[in-house]
């Protein structure tokens, strides 16, 4: 059900700003959440007409598009902001949500494949890929029914590719713009996908008048798969843009000076103990973070320097994620394997090597952000990685930052960061070395200028920048 008046401006994610459990009671309960498109909606003024169109998650984001209707959600429960979800079945969303965006399109932009026996593209996927369809053209209905004449719409991330040529179909005076959070995979690993699947997605993405990515490396990635799918000279008016995601300083700074996170400051003190450094990563038990290859760097680190043993700690904050699926699973238990196997093989009765933590606190990130004396940010692959930004904003001391060459926050952060190729554990257990032993004044110098590259692009700049490019 469209709302009563057209939207100007539009947002279409897989996840929304607002999420509904529901109470024994039977009671609804809203929580908000934060983000980059949160603040960028809020910075278009309240009296931009604006819709959030995403989809129901769980059994109470579905009761809570029951008892709205098909409609609004109320403003009470979303921060005053217009929001619509769709109640898509469940057993579609998930084929379309794990069977297609997080076990094949995820796999591939981040290169994760195991390729002598994955991917197998078989009966099971076409039904997968038919389910990942309609949910792409859920999407692009509710948006042609909410959208005034000539309203701008930014539609997000690789859960959605598929929608921009949908509306396009359906709304012709529309400007539609898709931007993508992923990296995106060089054409010969894009061309695993089936000829006809690689074709469809570039063509989807292809059907907005704007196509956007977080650096230029994945821009260009997109094109040359353009190229190499859709053949040269492609007949597109798509136009290339790339606007890349920087840490909110000003809500960072404020939330890491709340009482909650003082509070786990003296706790994480405590454990790790007087005097000692600290290495510390904060990340999501996610295949691309590559946190079990930054434990065996940690550990060939105290091999090849012992002077560190009893004097360094490695914080390891690894939070669940797509625990439905069981290589997940797997991975979260092999993080846990490696963890205590170096407990085991270091471990005093004074210290503990590995601090791991596996139960998400915000706020414990906040203060391990605070003491770290160097931040390890190793991914195989990533769109941005906003921990590389965040830290060295909300560091007490300054920080040393150990990077990975193929995080796409590398472009702004590579001139005072310390580069590691994510798949060479020696390499990163030196790099370790070289950042514990940076001379203190060093490491605040970079630590600034670091925090200066990170909030270039605030989340309030990069969501505008994209509406007004769209726009033109």
């Amino acid at each position: 059900m469209a709302s009563t008046q057209g939207a100007e401006v539009l947002v279409a994610s897989n996840r929304g700003p607002v999420s509904y459990t529901v109470g024994p009671d039977g009671a609804l309960t809203s929580r908000r959440g934060g983000g980059g498109l949160v603040s960028g909606l809020s910075a278009i003024g309240p009296d931009t007409d604006a819709v959030w169109v995403c989809a129901a998650l769980g059994d109470g984001d579905r009761e809570a598009v029951r008892r709205a209707d098909g409609g609004l959600l109320p403003e009470a429960d979303t921060g005053g902001q217009r929001v619509r979800m769709l109640g898509i079945d469940p057993r579609t969303h998930a084929e379309a949500y794990n069977g297609i965006a997080n076990s094949v399109l995820w796999f591939v932009h981040h290169m994760l494949y195991q390729t002598p026996l994955e991917p197998v593209f078989d009966a099971e996927f076409r039904q997968q890929w038919e389910a990942y369809r309609e949910y792409n053209r859920a999407f692009a209905e509710a948006l042609a029914e909410e959208a005034a004449p000539g309203a701008a719409v930014l539609i997000q991330d690789y859960h959605l590719a598929l929608a921009p040529r949908m509306l396009r179909e359906l709304r012709p005076d529309l400007r539609i713009g898709h931007f993508s959070h992923t990296p995106w995979a060089p054409p010969d690993y894009f061309r695993l996908l089936p000829d006809d699947i690689a074709a469809e997605l570039l063509s989807g993405i292809l059907g907005a008048d704007r196509a956007a990515f977080l650096t230029r490396r994945w821009a260009d990635a997109f094109t040359a798969c353009c190229h190499a799918v859709l053949g040269p000279g492609i007949p597109s008016g798509t136009e290339i843009g790339v606007h890349g995601l920087g840490a909110d300083a000003d809500f960072l700074r404020e939330r890491a000076h709340r009482a909650d996170v003082s509070e786990r400051m003296v706790t994480l003190r405590d454990e790790i103990g007087e005097g000692r450094r600290t290495i510390v990563r904060v990340d999501r038990t996610e295949l691309s973070k590559n946190i079990a290859r930054g434990l065996l760097a940690y550990r060939r680190l105290l091999v090849d320097h012992p002077e560190w043993r009893e004097r360094v700690v490695h914080v390891a904050f690894a939070y669940p994620s797509r625990q439905d699926l069981a290589v997940y699973r797997a991975y979260t238990d092999e993080v846990r394997r490696i963890a205590e196997e170096i407990n085991a093989e270091f471990g005093t009765a004074d210290w503990t090597p590995v601090l791991l933590h596996v139960e998400d606190d915000f706020a414990r990130s906040l203060a391990a952000y605070r003491l770290a004396d160097v931040a390890l940010v190793n991914p195989i692959r990533d769109g941005m990685n906003l921990v590389a930004k965040e830290v060295p904003v909300v560091s007490d001391e300054g920080v040393a930052l150990v990077l990975s060459r193929e995080a796409g926050a590398y472009e702004e952060l590579a001139e005072d960061a310390i580069t590691v190729n994510p798949y060479d554990v020696v390499g990163t257990a030196e790099a370790l070395h070289e950042a514990l032993t940076l001379p203190p004044a060093e490491r605040a110098e970079r630590s600034k200028r670091l925090a200066t590259a990170a909030t270039a692009l605030p989340p309030t700049r990069w969501f505008l920048d994209q509406l007004n490019a769209l726009r033109g």
